[in-house]
């Protein structure tokens, strides 16, 4: 790998260019429903939410979004939701599980909200709570890392049976411009500190972090495939018994 291909990947992955999460959700599935509201304080529009079917099984979507028509970066804090958003997000996670949907979650974050309020509010607790209550969920859960997935505010939605990521993508415990200036003071050295991260998509693979790498969604070809590819592995999933599917999951993350 060249000295300078993690970093690449790195601005790939936060480029403009790449799908948005609106455009892919509306694109993988037909009469899709926008649901809103944490049901306790307030409605984080970078949590982009709902029900539609995929391939004509009724599936709930969770997204984590940067901006496009609807909404501008300064909206959604630049794809970092509030704990609103996460609340949200489990509120639908354990609908889905009353009504047997499966769970896809699309995750395209630098991070979660960081600001005091947002702690005031229960930050930290929302992800800890998606990320407890994601391993015992008992539908089908595919997690799907599109652009950026950052520290724990990309973790508490990737808990899925399986974790995919776009071709174009990182994954990571932080920002490399965050690691750089934790362990060397310098900010400036953020390439050098994502090849360090191991946090591309072939790293990710190679460490048994993600399960599978997608090609980027360009077309509408890539569109199908990715949605077909999305509809097999939930059959996968659904030949297991709901113990054999939670034991799959717990083992798959205890193996870290």
């Amino acid at each position: 790998m060249a000295n300078n291909s993690a970093f690449d990947r790195v601005l790939q992955a936060r480029s403009s260019e790449k799908i948005q999460i609106k455009a892919l959700v509306n694109g993988i599935t037909d009469d899709f429903i926008e649901l809103h509201g944490d049901r306790a304080y307030g409605d984080d529009a970078a949590i982009y939410s709902g029900i539609g079917f995929l391939n004509g099984e009724a599936v709930t979507i969770i997204g984590i979004r940067k901006s496009d028509d609807d909404v501008n970066n300064e909206e959604v804090h630049f794809g970092s939701a509030e704990p609103d958003g996460y609340r949200k997000a489990l509120r639908l996670m354990k609908q889905a599980e009353k009504f047997n949907r499966p769970v896809i979650t699309l995750i395209n974050t630098p991070g979660a909200y960081p600001d005091v309020e947002a702690e005031y509010h229960g930050q930290g607790y929302m992800i800890s709570q998606l990320i407890l209550e994601g391993m015992r969920l008992k539908v089908p859960y595919i997690s799907v890392i599109v652009g950026e997935g950052g520290s724990g505010g990309a973790l508490a939605l990737a808990v899925g049976d399986c974790v995919w990521a776009f071709e174009e993508s990182i994954y990571s415990i932080l920002s490399p411009e965050g690691y750089a200036t934790i362990l060397w003071k310098d900010s400036s050295r953020a390439r050098e500190a994502a090849e360090e991260m191991k946090l591309t998509p072939t790293d990710l693979l190679e460490n048994g972090i993600i399960d599978q790498i997608i090609p980027e969604v360009r077309t509408d070809k890539d569109l199908n495939e990715f949605k077909q590819a999305l509809s097999k592995q939930i059959k996968t999933i659904r030949e297991l018994s709901v113990s054999e599917m939670l034991n799959k999951r717990r083992d798959r993350y205890r193996a870290f």
